[in-house]
């Protein structure tokens, strides 16, 4: 709901701040007095076009603050601020500002961050509706026809959307299978070759690292063989070092008890023993891990190249060969059963275009009795308004199938018929200014209890009507006001008593410059306002008294 309005410097507003209530407000003033300039003023702050035109003669730019009630979470205005990387927390109050400088650059702000035009019009329309004779937005777009009829009937879409996501999966996948195989089948001989000179190969993961450990080692025995033979010579045998220490060890054993330190000799003996004992069976266990056969290391350089001549090949690790020979055989396989895959993704293709014409067709069904309610409830508003010969109509009609979507099937929209026997057509075609205006009214009341903004502004709805049809127009409002903020500028007198706030502009002169402002009216300035819409410039007690009744009677 919008809750105040600031201006600045706006073509011959100085400085004007407004607050606003919920339910009808309206706005009257003598013709000239300004009260386009106010609707200007929003919908610069809303995303129009910025005209430097609209800046006060002397002033250097214009300015307007919009300020709006806290927003509820799930607003459609928050998803497209946070999708815009904007900051607004849901239950603030939320402030728009638009600066358009007389050089004709402009800014905006939304909730004192830097904003685009197209964001502003974008929240702006999730805001506030603007109807008016030349209004070419709002209702008269056929785009959102589809969703205010499903609105209004309450239809949900979810099961098409499911269907329509299930079918373009379907679809998709067959294509991507088609593609595959295609490119396969081109490669059929390659793939024959690849896959049994793998299969020959026969290559296993790991098994690379495994080979080169292995001859690793065989290459070190190979290079330490004369040292290790050195070693074995010069330790083992009859001669050997640990034969000549074993020796005189015994020696020493007849000697221990002639003196105490051949004991302590002979002890030093033994750990020596042991000690060298423990050595020679390293030296042989070393022997034994690096002992080679020379045919055995011939055969594991030989497997070693063929892995590595192999991957380099497929440009791949050596580690990944056995994972590629996989898929290769599974591509292979898969040109051999190709057709038979094709026709399963065929069959499945046929069903999920099933169950979405089957949802489509459902979902048309609901649409259509929706829109005979909605016709119905549409034309029971048009004879109070004067429109008791229009007809009005809304089309549900199939669309072709390269333009299904999640939406459905359907293309809907409103038309009407303002003479016996002519045919229907778009609102905006056929229908005057007063009658599109009315017509827009009688469409917005039968849509009143589903989404749109919160708050709705009428431009002169009421232009070249009086009488009842002006009184069948201010309750139409006032109806429309009991779920919504309404605000509408208005000639009526009928519509200006059922206001709850009212609002008079006028303009003012020193004689040099000329100035508009606004402003409130209390009970007593209502009637008199009213007073003056009825008689003119004179005005007259009657009037004053007939404005009276008008008020009274609301």
């Amino acid at each position: 709901m919008l809750t105040a309005l600031a201006i600045r410097d706006v073509v011959l507003i100085e400085a004007l701040d407004l607050d606003f209530r919920d339910g009808l407000t309206v706005l009257t003033g003598e013709t000239g007095a300004g009260k386009s300039i106010l609707l200007d003023a929003l919908g610069l702050a809303l995303g129009d076009r910025a005209d430097s035109g609209l800046v006060r003669t002397g002033a250097d730019r214009a300015r307007v603050t919009a300020s709006f009630a806290p927003l509820s979470a799930g607003h459609p205005a928050l998803a497209l601020l946070d999708e815009a990387g904007l900051e607004v927390e849901a239950g603030e109050p939320l402030v728009i500002r638009r600066e358009v400088k007389r050089d004709g650059g402009s800014r905006a702000f939304i909730a004192d961050q830097p904003a685009s035009a197209a964001l502003l019009r974008d929240v702006g329309a999730t805001l506030v509706e603007i109807h008016g004779q030349h209004d070419e937005r709002g209702l008269l777009a056929q785009r959102g026809h589809r969703m205010l009829l499903d609105q209004f009937g309450r239809i949900d879409t979810g099961e098409v959307a499911a269907a329509h996501a299930a079918w373009a999966a379907a679809r998709d996948a067959l294509a991507d299978a088609r593609i595959r195989l295609s490119e396969d089948a081109a490669e059929r001989d390659w793939l024959d070759h690849a896959v049994a000179e793998l299969a020959a190969l026969g290559p296993e993961p790991g098994e690379e690292e495994s080979l080169a450990t292995a001859r690793a080692d065989m290459q070190k025995g190979a290079r330490l063989a004369d040292e290790m033979a050195a070693l074995d010579k010069a330790l083992g045998g009859s001669d050997g070092a640990l034969a000549q220490l074993r020796v005189a060890a015994r020696r020493l054993d007849r000697l221990a008890g002639e003196h105490a330190l051949f004991a302590d000799a002979l002890a030093a003996f033994d750990r020596a023993l042991i000690e060298a004992g423990e050595g020679e069976e390293a030296l042989e266990r070393a022997a034994e891990a690096l002992r080679f056969d020379p045919a055995e290391l011939d055969r594991i350089e030989t497997r070693l190249f063929d892995l590595r001549a192999a991957a380099r090949k497929h440009r791949v690790e050596p580690d990944a060969l056995a994972a590629l020979h996989a898929d290769l055989a599974a591509r292979r396989a898969a040109i051999d059963a190709g057709e038979d895959g094709l026709a399963a993704l065929e069959a499945e293709l046929r069903v999920a275009e099933g169950a979405y014409r089957d949802a489509a067709i459902r979902l048309h069904a609901a649409r259509r009795a929706a829109a005979e309610r909605l016709d119905a409830a549409v034309a029971a508003e048009l004879a109070p308004l004067k429109l008791d010969a229009a007809r009005f109509c809304t089309a549900v009609e199939p669309l072709e199938e390269g333009h299904w979507g999640a939406h459905g099937a359907d293309r809907v929209e409103f038309l009407i018929a303002t003479n016996p026997g002519a045919p229907f057509a778009p609102l905006m075609k056929i229908a005057s200014g007063g009658e599109l205006s009315r017509f827009l009214l009688a469409l917005k009341v039968s849509l009143a209890e589903v989404g749109g903004a919160s708050t709705i502004i009428f431009d002169e709805i009421d232009r070249g009507v009086g009488g009842a049809v002006a009184s069948a127009i201010g309750d139409r409002l006032a109806r429309l006001a009991e779920t919504r903020q309404c605000l509408t500028v208005t000639h009526s007198p009928q519509v200006a008593a059922r206001g709850v706030a009212h609002l008079l502009i006028r303009k003012a002169s020193d004689g040099t410059v000329a100035r508009t402002g606004v402003v409130p009216l209390d009970a007593g300035d209502r009637r008199e306002e009213i007073a003056r819409m009825l008689s003119g410039a004179d005005i007259t007690d009657e009037a004053r008294a007939q404005a009276g009744r008008l008020m009274e009677a609301v």
